[in-house]
C-alpha cells in the first residue's frame, strides 16, 4: 500500500502525538515499522510532543512495617559500623613433610607440587603450607625462575632462529 496524502497526514499527527513507529504501523495497516521510520525521516519529522513510553504498570512489593520502639522519647543513636573480623581458619595438624597430601586431602593453602608419576598408586603432592601462590617456598623457587637478560641479536642468533623455519 502506498503513501497517500491522507496516510501521510495521519502519520504526521500520530508521530506528533508521541506514538512509536510500531504503533503507527499498526494503526495505518499495510506498512511496517521500518517503512514508518523511513517516511518520518524523509519528511524530516524529528521533533516529538512527548517521547513514546510503553504503558506498563510496575509492581513494587510493599515494604514491611517498621517495628515501633518501646521508648519513643529516647534519642536515636546511629549504630557504629562493625568491622567484620575474618573467620578464623581451622587449625590443621598436617604433616609438613613433602609428599604427604593426596588428591582427597589436598587443601586450599597446601603446596600442590606433584611428586611421583600420576599413573602410579604412590602419587602424592607436596602438601606443605603454600605461600602466596599454589606452591610452598621451595617449590616456588623451582617453578618460577627469574627472567634472564635478553641476548643481543647478532648474525649467529638470526641464523639460528631462521633455521627453525627452513
Amino acid at each position: 500500500m502506498g503513501w497517500t496524502d491522507e496516510r501521510v497526514e495521519l502519520l504526521k499527527k500520530l508521530w506528533q502525538d508521541g506514538l512509536s513507529a510500531s504503533q503507527i504501523a499498526k494503526q495505518l495497516g499495510g506498512v511496517t515499522r521500518n517503512a514508518v521510520i523511513g517516511k518520518v525521516h524523509r519528511l524530516g519529522l524529528s521533533g516529538r510532543a512527548t517521547p513514546s513510553k510503553p504503558a506498563r504498570t510496575v509492581f513494587k512489593a510493599p515494604r514491611p512495617a517498621r517495628p515501633v520502639s518501646a521508648a519513643p522519647s529516647a534519642p536515636r543513636r546511629l549504630a557504629e559500623p562493625v568491622a567484620h573480623a575474618p573467620h578464623p581458619t581451622p587449625v590443621r595438624y598436617v604433616d609438613e613433610t613433602p609428599g604427604t597430601a593426596t588428591v582427597l586431602t589436598l587443601g586450599a593453602h597446601m603446596c600442590k607440587w606433584p611428586i611421583g608419576d600420576p599413573s602410579l598408586d604412590n602419587f602424592t603432592f607436596c602438601g606443605r603450607r603454600a605461600g602466596d601462590g599454589p606452591y610452598c617456598h621451595e617449590h616456588s623457587q623451582v617453578a618460577y625462575q627469574p627472567a634472564q637478560a635478553k641476548k643481543r641479536s647478532g648474525p649467529n642468533e638470526l641464523a639460528r632462529s631462521l633455521r627453525r623455519y627452513i
